[in-house]
C-alpha cells in the first residue's frame, strides 16, 4: 500500500514538472530561438542549438529554483550549447539576411531599409560589443542580469552597451535620410 502511495507522489511530482517545463517552453521558444539565431546566423543550426538547450534544460530543470530567471538561465545554456559547437567544427556560414526574424505585417515599408541598416550595423560589430546588445535588444535583459549571462563586470556591460549603441548611431550617421528613432529604443 505504502508503495502505491509513493508512485501517485512520483507521478504527481513528474506531472508538476513536465507541467513547469512545458510552460516555459511555450513562453520562452521565441526569444530562446530568436537569440540562437543571431549567435549562429543559420536557420538549421539555430534549431539544434534551441533542441539542445531545451534538452539540457529538461535534464537540470529542478536546478532552476526561481522561474523568473528561466530566461537568463535558458541563454546561459543557449550559450554554452553555442560554444560546445563551435568546439567540434567549426561551419561554413553563408549571408542570411533575407531570414531576419520579424513578422512581416509588423514593419511598414519605409522601415524595411531602417531595419536593414540597423541589422548590417550590429553585425559589423565586434562580438564583445553586439552580444550584450542583442542581449539588451532581443532579450530584454538589465546590465546585471546580461552580466551574469556573460559571466562579467555589470560596468563592463554597460560600457560595451554604451560603445555599441554609439557605433551602431555614428554607422546610422553616415546613411542618407532621416533614421527613425524608434530603432535606439532599448527597452
Amino acid at each position: 500500500m505504502a508503495e502505491a502511495k509513493t508512485h501517485k507522489i512520483d507521478n504527481a511530482a513528474d506531472l508538476s514538472r513536465r507541467a513547469r517545463y512545458e510552460k516555459l517552453v511555450a513562453s520562452l521558444y521565441q526569444d530562446v530561438y530568436r537569440y540562437g539565431f543571431w549567435l549562429c546566423k543559420s536557420q538549421p543550426l539555430a534549431e539544434d542549438l534551441v533542441q539542445e538547450t531545451f534538452l539540457r534544460a529538461w535534464r537540470s530543470l529542478d536546478s532552476l529554483k526561481n522561474d523568473n530567471a528561466a530566461k537568463a538561465w535558458l541563454f546561459t545554456i543557449l550559450r554554452r550549447e553555442n560554444a560546445r559547437l563551435y568546439e567540434r567544427y567549426r561551419p561554413v556560414l553563408v549571408d542570411v539576411d533575407e531570414q531576419v526574424i520579424v513578422e512581416k505585417d509588423s514593419i511598414e515599408p519605409d522601415n524595411k531599409m531602417e531595419r536593414r541598416w540597423l541589422l548590417d550595423a550590429m553585425n559589423r560589430l565586434e562580438k564583445d560589443y553586439r552580444e550584450p546588445l542583442l542581449l539588451q535588444i532581443i532579450g530584454g535583459f538589465s546590465g546585471k542580469e546580461i552580466a551574469l549571462i556573460l559571466d562579467i563586470n555589470s560596468n563592463t556591460v554597460m560600457t560595451r552597451l554604451f560603445r555599441a549603441r554609439s557605433k551602431v548611431i555614428n554607422q546610422f550617421a553616415s546613411k542618407p535620410g532621416k533614421i527613425s528613432s524608434q530603432l535606439f529604443e532599448i527597452k
